[in-house]
């Protein structure tokens, strides 16, 4: 996608809005699902899970969501950290 030079504000502007019908929207958006599936991709347990209830199900989602969120700031957490309260 070439860049382009925006002189003003309002051009700027009418930059963000994307026609529907624009070839280079649908690869901008393939290419922002590309770069989010790398930087953080979805780990979901392989499988079909049924449930009694909605409840259950917002159960299991949550305790999914909560465990990326673990992993997610492992990463970010300093290597060797855990070492030192040995």
């Amino acid at each position: 996608m070439p860049v382009k030079r925006l002189r003003t504000l309002e051009e700027a502007e009418d930059a963000l809005v994307w026609d529907p019908n624009d070839p280079d929207l649908w690869r901008a958006i393939a290419g922002l699902w590309e770069l989010s599936s790398r930087l953080c991709p979805p780990r979901l347990p392989p499988g079909v899970y049924k449930h009694r209830s909605i409840e259950n199900l917002n159960r299991q989602r949550e305790a999914w969501e909560e465990a990326a969120i673990r992993r997610q700031e492992s990463r970010r957490a300093p290597r060797g950290g855990q070492a030192e309260g040995r």
